[in-house]
């Protein structure tokens, strides 16, 4: 693959904040470089294997509307069914002018979305942009919405815990779309940033219809070293109930998305952060580190964090995707 992009110009120590613990937890870039990832449950291969076959079993059965026209792109609502008969809601987009040669699966930050996206890095792709269980579309009563109480859903055991379900809801999504728009599947990639960056660095390596993806600032790396961590973000929630339930570390061995990451084959692109009060930038890196395969990476200055060079920095990493999805991934 072509030579990393880079992109820091911002001093992360010029930040003003009012948080109560240092955003870039004492790591330099140095240092972020060369955090590992846990050692995996003997069993972690069989498990998320197990998983995924459950998945592909399920019938997605999706429906669509037609909600209208965006900017290239035609709208639809959709719903299809996942792991566990769970209906999820969401959007698909296709492009107004032109054929589909391509499909996408497209992650939210946590907190879900309120419209699916008005630009995607490649062309001629048809989109999905699912809503995961418990938000947004896909929002139950025996789930909560919130981050906080979300990420500690079902955490007491591996095979409740909602993570899991998360992931198959990005395996069902993509053979939703591919029954909807079987021109998808001629080349299906993964994006997601946050939250989505997390579940897709879980989901990606156990589905060979994903040919590459996109890791945006990723949660959920190197849960050891998070639960160390304090922070803004959702690892907070579990964290602070790690402190009177230790026994769930048992259960994040299996959810971490560093640990996942060493069985990314794929060509990966991660964005990773040196100040982010949400997402502790160790476990970032953690997840870019220790991808195999063929990677790239664009460093932000900050993630999940206001400052003047962003606009400019998410300027850059859009380049940076269009360059990556369309020449070195293009179909074909």
């Amino acid at each position: 693959m072509r030579r990393p992009f880079w992109k820091i110009h911002t001093r992360t120590d010029s930040f003003t904040h009012s948080f109560a613990f240092d955003p870039t937890y004492g790591y330099d870039l140095a240092a972020l470089l060369q955090v590992p990832a846990p050692e995996e449950p003997e069993d972690f291969v069989a498990f998320w294997q197990t998983l995924h076959h459950q998945a592909q079993k399920v019938a997605t059965a999706p429906q669509r509307k037609s909600a209208g026209r965006s900017g290239d792109f035609e709208i639809f609502d959709v719903e299809f069914t996942s792991l566990n008969d769970i209906r999820i809601g969401g959007w698909l987009t296709l492009p107004r002018r032109g054929p589909v040669k391509r499909g996408v699966v497209v992650g939210h930050g946590y907190g879900g979305r309120d419209a699916p996206d008005d630009w995607l890095p490649m062309s001629h792709a048809a989109a999905i942009f699912p809503c995961l269980r418990g938000q947004s579309r896909s929002r139950r009563p025996d789930i909560a919405a919130e981050a906080p109480g979300h990420v500690l859903h079902g955490i007491n055991s591996r095979d409740t815990y909602i993570h899991g379900g998360c992931a198959a809801d990005i395996w069902c999504a993509a053979t939703a779309l591919i029954t909807m728009v079987p021109e998808a599947a001629e080349r299906l990639d993964y994006m997601g940033v946050s939250f989505g960056g997390g579940i897709g660095a879980l989901a990606a390596p156990w589905d060979e219809r994903f040919q590459a993806a996109y890791i945006g600032i990723p949660s959920f790396g190197n849960h050891p070293l998070r639960l160390t961590l304090p922070c803004v973000g959702s690892g907070e929630s579990v964290r602070t109930y790690h402190q009177k339930h230790p026994e769930i570390a048992a259960t994040l061995r299996y959810f971490d998305a560093a640990t996942a990451a060493r069985h990314l084959r794929i060509p990966t692109l991660v964005a990773a952060a040196l100040f982010d009060p949400a997402v502790p930038p160790p476990g970032q890196f953690s997840v870019y580190n220790a991808v195999p395969g063929p990677k790239e990476l664009f460093v932000l200055s900050a993630g999940h964090f206001d400052y003047p060079t962003a606009d400019s920095e998410n300027r850059r990493l859009q380049r940076a995707l269009e360059t990556f999805f369309t020449e070195l991934t293009s179909p074909g």
